[in-house]
């Protein structure tokens, strides 16, 4: 079992997590642009995708921490 994160650690946790998840929806706008555009960047969308993904993965992490662990 790990230990539960103080008050200040959820702070930070919540912090971090409207961080990401305004970079992941700068993102998606990015995305969304750069498909619409007349000049199509596959390299440069393959690249944006990958970090959007990434950037959910530590969304998901950072959400299962403020999630009190539950017994089974």
């Amino acid at each position: 079992m790990s230990e539960e994160p103080n008050e200040e650690e959820l702070a930070q946790i919540r912090q971090r997590l409207l961080e990401l998840k305004l970079e992941h929806s700068d993102l998606d706008d990015a995305i969304v642009h750069l498909s619409q555009s007349g000049t199509f960047e596959e390299l440069k969308l393959k690249r944006l995708k990958k970090r959007k993904l990434q950037l959910k993965d530590q969304i998901a992490r950072l959400e299962d921490k403020l999630i009190p662990d539950m017994l089974a």
